[in-house]
């Protein structure tokens, strides 16, 4: 097997083009996209890439720059696992989550995809195959909208071949969120999929009295009702709620997702790619939902999430996350009848546009 090489990192401020809003991270126009290119003894690359809402970019791509190559030069390119744990160990001290855990998954993503284009497999094969086409959602950042503005947003993603929603809330009163989503629910029609996203902004009995208040709407999910540290807060929530309950894209390993579907706080495990530790841990806690008989679902960077999601029986919905990098890739996501399609290129299957996103270096 051939040996890593060399590792370069990369790191870009890609800019919005409308200004995204949400209930705990304020205004947001532009995020920053770090990368990780593997090559091996052989000049075969693999890419991975993790990104932030705006800031500490800098500390990601200084880890991958100073930390990792030390820890991975000279290895055997297709030992994920063993390099997992090795630079998991050798960073845990400092590290153990943030910052750490974002290059961590940048560097297993970029491994994986080696892996795959070694094999001449698109990633969701090498990964185990279960179906290609996998249900997918468009994530708004909209909680500032109108009404108005709100379901002409909508009206643009039907339009595009979404056949299910998320949208913000936690407004600063309960009644315009209730009012929102009702228009959104008269909208789409009964049974349509819903989902809303409050991001960390309620305490438990707040987040219980909003739950309880959107009950008649009959959402898929509410996600992060409230901070990622309060797995009982969770529990409570979606027990005495009566509506699902979304989380994971602020948890960071294999281990607090155990802590959440252990203690019955989850109905959707939801890990993103990019800071949960890579390919590697986000497929084990897709394993670790199914034992438990929960779906599955995903947070950003879905154009390579689709792959690990066509991967899992127990997938439920990819998000078309927000953070588009549309401008920047050569194959942007393939959607059909509300369904994702995880590409048949070799690896991941991302082709970035380096010449293009140099400008914004």
């Amino acid at each position: 097997m051939p040996h890593i090489a060399n590792i370069e990192t990369g790191l870009y401020r890609i800019p919005l083009p409308v200004t995204l809003s949400d209930s705990t991270h304020g205004e947001i126009a532009a995020f920053e996209l770090i990368t990780c290119r593997i090559r091996d003894a052989d000049g075969a690359e693999g890419v991975g890439y993790t990104y932030t809402v705006g800031r500490n970019g800098g500390a990601v791509a200084d880890i991958l720059k100073r930390e990792i190559p030390a820890l991975i030069e000279g290895r055997e390119a297709d030992d994920t696992e063993a390099i997992w744990h090795h630079v998991w160990w050798a960073l845990h001290y400092g590290g153990r989550g943030g910052p750490v855990v974002l290059a961590l998954s940048a560097l297993d993503i970029a491994l994986w995809d080696l892996k795959a284009r070694r094999a001449k497999l698109p990633l969701y094969q090498l990964l185990g195959g279960f179906d290609a086409r996998v249900p997918c959602y468009a994530g708004g950042i909209d909680l500032d909208l109108s009404v108005e503005a709100l379901l002409k947003q909508t009206d643009g993603n039907l339009a595009k071949g979404f056949r299910a929603i998320k949208m913000k809330v936690g407004r600063p009163d309960l009644k315009s969120d209730v009012a929102k989503v009702s228009a959104m629910r008269q909208h789409l029609g009964d049974g349509f999929p819903l989902m809303v996203d409050a991001n960390m902004k309620w305490t438990v009995e707040e987040a219980i009295r909003a739950a309880r208040a959107f009950v008649p709407y009959d959402l898929t999910w509410l996600e992060e009702p409230i901070i990622p540290d309060d797995v009982a807060g969770h529990a409570r929530i979606l027990q005495a709620g009566g509506v699902p309950i979304a989380a994971g894209e602020n948890l960071r390993s294999l281990w607090e997702f155990k802590s959440y579907i252990a203690s019955g706080a989850v109905s959707y495990p939801e890990p993103d790619v990019t800071n949960c530790g890579g390919v590697s841990a986000f497929m084990k806690i897709a394993r670790l939902a199914e034992a438990f008989n929960l779906p599955v679902t995903s947070h950003g960077a879905h154009d390579i999430t689709v792959h690990l999601l066509a991967a899992c029986p127990n997938r439920s919905y990819l998000e078309a996350h927000g953070f588009g990098l549309d401008k920047y890739i050569e194959h942007p996501l393939v959607l059909q009848e509300g369904k994702a399609q995880a590409p048949d290129r070799p690896g991941h299957g991302i082709s970035f546009d380096w010449s293009g996103l140099a400008k914004l270096a």
